[in-house]
Order: C-alpha cells, then sequence, then structure tokens
C-alpha cells in the first residue's frame, strides 16, 4: 500500500481553526489526522505543503516510525511547534488507515486496552461573564451534561501583574464553583503560565482550600528553573502540579523529568508528533509515577486519537475534551465517538481505526474565520470571534 495524495481540510469557528489532514492510498483507503495549529493554521499548511511530498506520499502508511524518524531529522533544524503538529496529522492519519486495513481499532495496535472506560473532563464551559453567579450556572449545566470534572482558568486577562481586585474576583469565581457543584466534582484549576513562581505559590495557597485536583502550567513553559520553583513552592499543599501541553518533543521533556517538578504529564498528541510519540512519553511518565492526562484543544478526529491513546496506557487517567461546549457542527463533522455517560467517563471508541467517519462537507461549510484567540485579552473565556 502506498500513499499517493494528502488533502488539508481546515473548518472554522469563532476562536479556533481546526485542520483535519485526508490522506489517500492506492488501495482505496482513507485516513485522517486533525489538529488545532495554535493561532499558526497558515505556517502548518505550508509545512505540510513541503513535507508531505517528501515524507509521506508514496510512502506505506504502515511505516509510521519511519514517517516520524524523517520528519525530526530529516528538515536538520530542530523541529518545534509548527513541524510537530504536521507531523502529528500525518502520523494520526495513517494510524486510522492502519486500523482499517487490518479491521482493528487503534489501541488493539498499540498494545491493546488496560481500561473499559476512560473518564473525561469538561474545558470550554464558561463561556460568560466573569461573574460568580455566571460561573456556578455554567458549572451546573456541565455537571447536568455528565461531566464529573470541570478545568477552569478564572484569571481573566492578567499575566505576572494582578490587582489585588483581580486577585479577589479569582477566588471568588473559583469558590462559586466549588459551592455550585459540591465536592464530588474535581476542579482543574488552569493557570495558563500566568504567573511568576512567588505569584503561583501565593494563589496556590489561596485556592487550596477548594481542594482542586490540580494546578496547570503555572508558570511559562520556557523556563523549567521558574517551574521547578514554583513547584517547590506548591508541592507541601498537597495538590499536584500539572504541565507539559507546550513542549512539542521527546528530548525537551527529558528536563522536566530531571527537575521532579511535575505530577501529571499533559502531552498534547496534535502537536508532540503524533501518538506513538505521545505514548512513548507517557511510558517514561510512569517509570518516573508521573500520571498523564493528554491535554487536546482539538476537534472530534484528535480527540478519538487521545480517547485511543488512554485505552491501552495504563498511567492516564483523564481526557481533555472541550467539543460538547462549541458549536454543533464541530461534532458533527466527524461522527463516531462514544458519549459522555452519568458518571463522566465514556466508552471505549469503536473501529476500525480512529473508529469515526468524517464528513467533509460540513468542513467546507465552515471555513476559517481567522480566530485569533488570544489567552491575554480581557474577556478571552467567552471565545467570540475578536
Amino acid at each position: 500500500m502506498k500513499v499517493t495524495a494528502i488533502t488539508p481540510l481546515v473548518l472554522g469557528t469563532a476562536w479556533r481553526d481546526l485542520v483535519f489532514l485526508r490522506v489517500d492510498t492506492d488501495e482505496g483507503l482513507v485516513g485522517y489526522g486533525e489538529a488545532r495549529p495554535l493561532n499558526k493554521t497558515q505556517a502548518v499548511l505550508g509545512y505540510l505543503n513541503e513535507a508531505a511530498p517528501r515524507y509521506l506520499v508514496g510512502r506505506d502508511p504502515f511505516d509510521t516510525e519511519a514517517l516520524v524518524h524523517d520528519v525530526m531529522n530529516g528538515d536538520f533544524g530542530r523541529p518545534g511547534e509548527i513541524a510537530m503538529t504536521a507531523l502529528a496529522l500525518m502520523e494520526i492519519a495513517c494510524w486510522d488507515i492502519k486500523g482499517k486495513a487490518l479491521n482493528q481499532p487503534v489501541y488493539n495496535l498499540l498494545g491493546g486496552k488496560v481500561r473499559n472506560r476512560i473518564k473525561l473532563y469538561a474545558n470550554g464551559w464558561y463561556r460568560t461573564e466573569r461573574i460568580a453567579e455566571n460561573f456556578a450556572e455554567c458549572a451546573r449545566a456541565a455537571v447536568a451534561k455528565g461531566y464529573r470534572a470541570l478545568k477552569f482558568d478564572p484569571f481573566g486577562g492578567s499575566f505576572f501583574d494582578f490587582s489585588l481586585a483581580e486577585k479577589r474576583l479569582s477566588i471568588e469565581l473559583v469558590a462559586a464553583v466549588r459551592e455550585a457543584v459540591g465536592d464530588d466534582v474535581e476542579l482543574l484549576i488552569e493557570m495558563h503560565g500566568r504567573f511568576t513562581p512567588a505569584g503561583a505559590i501565593e494563589m496556590a495557597r489561596e485556592l487550596v482550600a477548594f481542594k482542586p485536583s490540580w494546578f496547570e502550567e503555572p508558570v511559562p513553559p520556557e523556563n523549567l528553573e521558574a517551574l521547578r520553583r514554583a513547584y517547590e513552592g506548591m508541592a507541601p499543599l498537597g495538590v499536584p502540579v500539572a504541565t507539559g501541553e507546550r513542549i512539542h518533543t521527546p528530548c525537551d521533556a527529558q528536563p522536566l523529568f530531571a527537575l521532579g517538578a511535575v505530577d501529571v504529564l499533559q502531552t498534547d498528541i496534535t502537536h508532540f508528533g503524533g501518538i506513538a510519540n505521545t505514548k512513548k512519553i507517557m511510558a517514561e511518565a510512569d517509570f518516573h509515577y508521573i500520571r498523564g492526562a493528554p491535554h487536546n484543544v482539538g476537534g472530534p478526529v484528535s480527540l478519538a486519537a487521545a480517547l485511543h491513546l488512554n485505552a491501552c496506557t495504563p498511567n492516564v487517567m483523564i481526557q481533555e475534551n472541550f467539543n460538547d461546549f462549541d458549536v454543533p457542527y464541530v461534532m458533527a463533522a466527524a461522527a463516531g465517538l462514544p458519549p459522555i455517560e452519568d458518571d463522566g467517563c465514556v466508552a471505549l471508541p469503536g473501529g476500525p481505526g480512529l473508529g469515526i467517519t468524517v464528513d467533509e462537507a460540513i468542513i467546507a461549510a465552515h471555513p476559517a474565520q481567522g480566530a485569533h484567540f488570544d489567552l491575554f485579552k480581557t474577556d478571552w473565556q467567552k471565545r467570540e470571534k475578536r
């Protein structure tokens, strides 16, 4: 079997572009990958135009190890976010083809299942004014959908410098959500790299009373020494620290393990070169007794890929999902994902391949809207077009 063509397709929403990649073969099998480039849609498309003819078209889609090795090394320059996102699109699509060719779900090709159900947490559920009553109402609505874990960033658009009023409001929002959902729903506090080490420690001390299940990305990702300083002050509070979504290669993850400054690794399949790279880094994390919670801000195909990873990876404990809180056509663009149930879990994805059916007509009907999502602007949480 040989890859004969690739076709990028872009589905647009007010706050994100989702790039789907169709990969065709000479045996008629078609696979799909998908990712949300982080405000870099055209850059990823441009790299795909160069990389796919060089590394994928004309080759056997079963040879994903060679694909990953060649993309990461064949350009000589160090691979970063753009190259690793494009690689993930190609690699995920190839796994979809492999599963279809063998009539097996992808997780069976990666070692088989280690669990029968996968826990999800909700994100993007608080698209409202930063008012305590509004956040509480949105939290109750998310729980009513079945979610038993909610992630949110209560900190507005601030970066490093927080006024006393801003700090108070952030704490009030967390308090309101906790009161609204009770003690049996997990709260995951997203910090989006907004804090200095001292600021992160201060805020964590204020919020620990609300029993969060983790604090995520307390400081910007470039400076792991700063993360170590933040971790040393936060760890005594007894709340895990989660990070890793903005680390894009296995080599760049090594200092994170060496510092011992992470409890939950949040590698994003779609920005880390695909399923196999993520499976490998999660295995390494397991040897350090680090739990996994793959980041996913993508659509239904990238969620399907993440669910297959969850199904076969022992230390992965929970999976992020935005799609139940976005416009309905996002989920309609790729049918077949298992629905969330009342306990906040989904069944394993079906097969063969990723177990989804992409509707290219829906994608074509919703082109890119020129979205630029800036987490450091006022009211970013509304996820409206700017």
